[in-house]
This record gives structure tokens, sequence and C-alpha cells, in this order.
């Protein structure tokens, strides 16, 4: 048993030099947003606040608001609640909502995937509340998971009281809010198939065909732009939640309270070229670096591979001359059956002896619990081999 402690404890403390992400800067005074009256620049990957303005005040999201209502869908359809070919029946309420809209009439069926690109390009306030039916059964129960969810990721400036972001009374969120529920829509990378869409068509070959244009014209006239939502109301003004993605770097902006159209677009711009001109990322680990082996306990086999649950990357400015810092893998005991994507520990990223960040940590691959034969034939072997001694 000597060898086993020996090894788990090499795992527990596992020490690896690496250039640390640059300081925060929230600079208010650097010639951006200056119409919007609130605003944000996000690096996805790390969290790091780049730029802000008013970033905590709230304010009326508008149809920024459908960007919570995509997250719970994508998170449904990975939980097996809902598929992506499921059809779904519109209601009487759902067909009667105002706005923009891709039409729907009572009692038609559209599949899951459409009716997300009909949220995701048209902002379609019909498609979002019959999603939320599906998912919850009533629009008032998808509202509840709505701000349930805000609450879970730490958002402190955020109520919903629909899922599509028309104007209602103490309805209302923030820059900052609204950045981080984008940062988490990102993680699925298979919105992206719908929130790039410049124009397409649902209902394409019948006579009810529909054309559907983006409201974020930026998917179309800034390179690297592949989402994420627009929104307006006289309320709240002019909106926007732009991502894109250049040299492995992802940022995401958001604008709330601009005057037209025009401006949104313009300041959003000059936000993206600011950060792709300032930052850049290095990637320390991926999802399937190698960190360490861990002894299973009752497991099908008698190790399993430790990786972070997600990308480790290092945002600096381009100027600035990388720091140093190491990382600290800790994992408790792991017992079978364990599946890639359960939690089984932590990496803390250090920098001068002080922890910057955790990331959770997997294991590489599923794990299945050991049949008694299997740890019968496991313990005969480890005495030939000599792992066993008595």
């Amino acid at each position: 048993m000597k060898k086993i402690v020996i090894l788990c404890i090499c795992c527990l403390l596992f020490i690896v030099p690496f250039h640390v992400q640059a300081e925060e800067e929230n600079q208010t005074n650097i010639g951006l947003a200056k119409n919007a009256k609130s605003a944000i620049i996000i690096e996805a990957s790390t969290g790091t606040i780049l730029f802000e303005k008013n970033a905590h005040e709230k304010l009326a999201p508008a149809s920024m608001t459908k960007m919570m209502s995509m997250l719970l869908i994508v998170e449904s359809i990975d939980k097996g609640i809902i598929k992506w070919d499921d059809m779904v029946t519109t209601s009487e309420n759902a067909s009667g909502m105002g706005g923009s809209q891709i039409l729907l009439e009572t009692n038609e069926q559209m599949s899951v995937k459409d009716l997300f690109k009909g949220i995701a390009v048209a902002s379609g306030n019909d498609a979002v509340v019959a999603m939320a039916e599906k998912i919850a059964g009533t629009e008032e129960n998808f509202v509840t998971m709505m701000n349930n969810r805000a609450k879970e990721l730490g958002l402190k400036n955020t109520n919903f009281k629909n899922p599509h972001g028309l104007e209602e009374a103490n309805h209302y969120s923030s820059a900052y809010d609204m950045g981080m529920i984008a940062k988490e829509l990102v993680k699925h990378e298979e919105i992206f198939q719908y929130t790039s869409i410049y124009e397409d068509y649902l209902r394409k070959g019948t006579d009810r065909e529909l054309w559907l244009v983006n409201t974020n014209k930026l998917v179309r006239f800034y390179k690297g732009v592949d989402g994420l939502k627009t929104g307006y109301t006289k309320e709240a003004g002019y909106c926007l939640t732009a991502t894109a993605k250049k040299d492995g770097m992802r940022i995401i902006t958001v604008v709330m309270g601009e005057e037209d159209a025009k401006v949104r677009q313009q300041e959003t711009t000059e936000m993206l070229d600011y950060a792709f001109a300032q930052y850049e990322v290095e990637q320390l680990l991926s999802t399937k670096s190698e960190l360490g082996k861990v002894e299973v306990e009752k497991g099908k086999s008698k190790y399993s591979i430790i990786v972070p649950s997600e990308e480790v990357n290092l945002l600096h400015k381009k100027i600035d001359q990388k720091k140093s810092a190491t990382y600290e893998l800790h994992v408790g005991k792991i017992k079978a059956p364990v599946k890639n994507g359960d939690v089984v520990g932590t990496l803390d990223i250090k920098e001068d002896d002080n922890v910057v960040r955790k990331i959770s940590v997997t294991v590489k691959e599923d794990m299945l619990k050991a049949s008694f034969l299997d740890l019968y034939l496991r313990y005969l072997k480890d005495i030939f081999s000599g792992d066993i001694i008595f």
C-alpha cells in the first residue's frame, strides 16, 4: 500500500510555474462607451473586467433577457430534459405575444432547434415563450427558474418578470450581470450555430416561409463576432451584448441605454477593437491536459487521470511583462462510479502564494464500479507484482 499512498500525495501537490493573468482594469476615461448609460468588457475565459462604466446600475435589459432563457434551454438539453429535435406545440399564450415574433400560430408545431434559431436570430418573443412553457410547464415557472439561476450565478442586480424582455415593472438587470450570463452561455459552443447566423429561413418551402435577419449586424460586419443578443424598448433604449473570438481570446461586451442602433453598433465595435488591441491570452491548460493520476476506490480500473473541467487561460496586456505563478491540484477520495464532468477536486491558481482563481477538475474518462471478480483479480495481480507485501 505504500506505493499507492505516495502516488496520491504526489497528485495532491502538483506544482508547475506559469504566467498569471493581467490585473483587472476598471478604466472609465479611455474614450469608450461615451453615449451608453452603462457598459462593460469581459474576457470570457478568465472573467477579467477590462473596462466598465456604471456596470452595476439596474436598467431595463430589453431582449437581452433572452440570453438567460437561451442558457436555460441549452442547460435543459445538456440534462436530457429536452432534445434539439423535440417538437413543441405553440400555446395560445405564446402565439399571442407582441413585439418581435416568428409568427407562430396556436397549435403550430416547431422543433426546439428552429425555435432556438427564432430566438437567437429574430428575437422571437413567441418562440421564447413556447420554449419556456415546454421546459417549465408555464411561463411563470420558467421565470422562477430564470431568477433562481441568476442567484446561482451570484447576480445581485437582476430580477426577471418574463422570459423575453418586454417592458414590465420590476424587470431589470445590469451590464455586469448581463455579461456574466453571457459568460456562462458561451461555454455551450453549440449556441454559435444559431447566434452567428446573419440570415436564414424558417418553414422554408412552405406558404408560411419566414426570412430571418439577425438584429445583431456585427455578426456580418465585424470579423470574429458570433453572437449574442440585441435589445430595444422605449424604456431600455438600444442595448447589445456582443461576443467575438480572435487568436484564441473571446471577448464579451455589453452596452445599455444607447440612443440608436447605429451608436450601439459603433460603440460596441470600439470596445471590441480596444480589447483585441490591448490584451491577449495564453493557454496554460486545456480540458485534455493531464494533471496527475489518482486511485479510484472500487473502480473498474485502479487509477483515473485528472483533467481540468474547463480551459485555463492566462490574460495579460500585450505591453506588460508576464508574471510567474503556480497551480496546485487538490483531489479528495474518489469512489466509483464517476463520470467525466463530475467535480472531484479543485485546481488553485496562485500568485505570490495567494489563490487568485479556482478551477474544478474531473476525471478524463468515465469509470465504472468494479465487480467482485474484478477486485479479486486485481488483488491477485497486486500480490504477484509486489504491490501488496505480507
